[in-house]
């Protein structure tokens, strides 16, 4: 399991972007790279079309990880957005948490930004906050 998830600051940024283009609804994505480094972001479409929960699209699910393991990455965590909510882990989020390896990572727009990514691993049904480190560019 991935012990601190580390993304650039311009993916940060990305995810902002996609969490505001959709509010008042979730939106929802895959990140992928390596040894905790955020390295791709592929933005998916929520088939749910719901303010308060998603779910994605296989078809473009297998395409991203297609797409992920060409490039020789691997997936690190599947993203939502909350837009009127703290980033935490719903009940449903946890109901709905079926990949074990993966981190859960949540944007929100109702906070400071420096609150507004958290990442999290879900064990035996219980979060655990996992740490998120911005990379500013040199």
């Amino acid at each position: 399991m991935i012990d601190e998830l580390i993304i650039p600051a311009a993916l940060v940024a990305d995810l902002e972007r996609e969490s505001r283009r959709h509010a008042p609804l979730e939106a929802c994505g895959l990140l992928a790279g390596r040894n905790g480094r955020v390295e791709q972001f592929y933005p998916l479409t929520n088939a749910d079309a719901a303010a308060e929960h998603f779910s994605m699209r296989p078809e473009e699910q297998f395409a991203a990880i297609k797409a992920m393991r060409g490039l020789g990455l691997r997936l690190l965590a599947i993203w939502h957005s909350h837009p009127a909510t703290p980033a935490r882990m719903s009940e449903e989020d946890l109901r709905l948490a079926y990949t074990p390896d993966a981190l859960y990572a949540i944007f929100s727009l109702a906070v400071p930004p420096e609150q507004a990514l958290r990442a999290f691993a879900v064990e035996d049904g219980r979060p655990r906050e996992v740490p998120v480190r911005i990379e500013t560019a040199p």
